[in-house]
């Protein structure tokens, strides 16, 4: 079942266009990362979605039902969404347990249940003990956190959050992603994820859609738009990558795409060590070829020195465009 569907949609703030003919459909059960740097329009699809921004044209739909269009638009409240914002919009007056327990009395939970589910929730974005504090004396994390939980709280069809884990350390991130896994597991709710880390959408999402000045230029599986991307911009957003004469490397004719972990030591490319940084888990080796510059990743320390000769291969390689 398609749990959302946004079709041709338009939007414009201030009479500047935002969002450009952007067409995506997320399946019960799914979880979509929009990556994208700041300011190409993730923030404003998601608003839009989410009924806080009333769009200039296309259509939207949530769980098979319209709820804006040439002819709706209804207001968020009445779309089941539950929404991470990224500036928080808590109620000032209400505490952080009150706060997340909120969603859930309004939907027929009896109030210590309520409240019992509210201390869970805050427990696993890892403020189980400020539960008592108002916005005023949290801190930005701290409330970032209370958004995450309150929208769990929701048990929606369909999640928004709009960069949630800005503010939370590697534990508390696997945390919510275990959390939110499992309403969507529970559920078969599905969810739209902003960000702008590459590995934090590649590690949350069943698909990812990149996004550039307010349209979609590719979507695909997480190793799709990471292995076969749509140009040399795609390619830099998800992750390292170097653009190289393939003919001077020997492998094909025209520039190549190679990313650090295409390339090994061996006989194939004369190579010079221009820079090694020890990262823990591997050393990062930049490399000077008569085909141009590449990167190499090699576990442990460093093996070598600037200056050095490293002959190299390339073990694969993606041909592509010029950014966009």
């Amino acid at each position: 079942m398609t749990a959302l569907a946004v079709r041709g949609l338009d939007v414009a703030l201030g009479g500047s266009p935002v969002l450009r003919g952007v067409s995506v459909e997320v399946a019960s059960g799914e979880a979509l990362a929009l990556l994208g740097p700041s300011g190409s329009g993730k923030s404003t699809l998601l608003s839009a979605i989410g009924g806080f921004v009333v769009p200039t044209a296309g259509e939207i739909e949530i769980g098979g039902r319209m709820v804006s269009g040439p002819a709706t638009h209804e207001p968020p409240e009445r779309r089941g969404v539950g929404f991470v914002f990224q500036n928080y919009a808590l109620w000032p007056h209400l505490s952080a347990l009150r706060t997340v327990a909120y969603p859930l009395e309004r939907e027929g939970a009896s109030p210590e249940s309520a409240r019992a589910e509210a201390a869970r929730l805050l427990e696993t974005v890892g403020i189980g003990d400020l539960g008592h504090r108002r916005p005023a004396e949290l801190s930005g994390g701290q409330q970032q956190r209370v958004g995450v939980a309150r929208a769990l709280a929701r048990r929606a069809s369909l999640y928004l959050l709009d960069e949630p884990t800005a503010h939370l350390d590697s534990a508390l991130r696997s945390g919510l992603q275990r959390e939110l896994a499992g309403r969507m597991t529970a559920d078969g709710a599905a969810a739209v994820y902003s960000t702008h880390d590459a590995v934090e959408a590649m590690a949350v999402a069943d698909r990812v859609a990149l996004m550039r000045d307010g349209s979609i230029v590719q979507v695909g599986s997480p190793a799709g738009v990471y292995e076969h991307p749509v140009d040399l911009w795609a390619a830099r957003l998800t992750g390292p990558a170097w653009e190289i004469d393939g003919a001077a490397a020997g492998v094909a004719e025209g520039p190549i795409l190679v990313r650090p972990e295409w390339v090994e030591p061996g006989a194939g490319l004369a190579a010079t060590v221009a820079g090694a940084w020890f990262r823990g888990a591997f050393t990062e080796v930049r490399l000077d070829t008569p085909a141009g510059t590449l990167e190499m990743r090699l576990p442990g320390r460093p093996a070598a020195a600037p200056g050095e000769e490293m002959p190299v291969r390339v073990t694969r390689w993606q041909a592509v465009s010029p950014a966009g």
